[in-house]
């Protein structure tokens, strides 16, 4: 999967938790990335052919369990950046979320466990 593949999946997971609805339009999605509804569009297709989202032609998109998990391991990987970068190194916030969502890609499984064992250890200290 691309980069903005996740992306979006992790956008759409942002939306239902911040809505509480399962279901996203194209609309939230442009809004939400700052991208025309046209590419979001395009993005979704391509998704969608590959099992990780649901649409129906012109209706709401929802995740798939396959794009559930690919959307929460994202998710939950620009958080802990996100939180580590801005709570522990004192990163402003807005540059810690533009620095998590470019490493959250790229970060290997095992640099992030350690990461996340890190975190836990520097709040047991507190």
């Amino acid at each position: 999967m691309h980069k903005s593949g996740e992306d979006y999946l992790e956008t759409i997971l942002k939306i239902v938790e911040e809505t509480k609805n399962c279901e996203v339009r194209i609309t939230d999605i442009s809004k939400m990335m700052g991208v025309a509804k046209s590419s979001v569009s395009r993005a979704i297709g391509n998704l969608k052919n590959e099992g990780y989202v649901n649409q129906e032609l012109y209706s709401d998109v929802s995740l798939t369990s396959k794009g559930m998990l690919v959307a929460q391991r994202v998710y939950n990987r620009h958080k802990t950046l996100t939180s580590f970068f801005a709570d522990i190194l004192g990163v402003d916030r807005t540059l810690a979320e533009h620095d998590a969502c470019l490493i959250e890609h790229d970060i290997s499984s095992e640099t992030m466990e350690k990461l996340v064992s890190y975190i836990a250890t520097q709040q047991e200290r507190k």
